[in-house]
């Protein structure tokens, strides 16, 4: 499947979104996600299903001011 992620094109084999950063090896509790948009708490993330060309953010907190 063909998703755009953080705004590169990607192929990868993931049905969900908790699939999806496991491949990624993204992990923490503090990751803020969205599909098409929309965010994904964290609770939704093993139930929400990807399709092709979707489009993911994934982002994490920086640190500095």
């Amino acid at each position: 499947m063909k998703l755009t992620i953080n705004g590169e094109e990607h192929e990868v084999q993931a049905d969900t979104l908790a699939e999806l950063l496991q491949y990624l090896e993204f992990e923490g509790d503090w990751l803020a996600t969205a599909v098409n948009g929309e965010l994904v708490q964290k609770a939704e993330r093993a139930d929400r299903r990807l399709q092709d060309s979707d489009r993911i953010e994934v982002l994490s907190p920086m640190q500095g001011g």
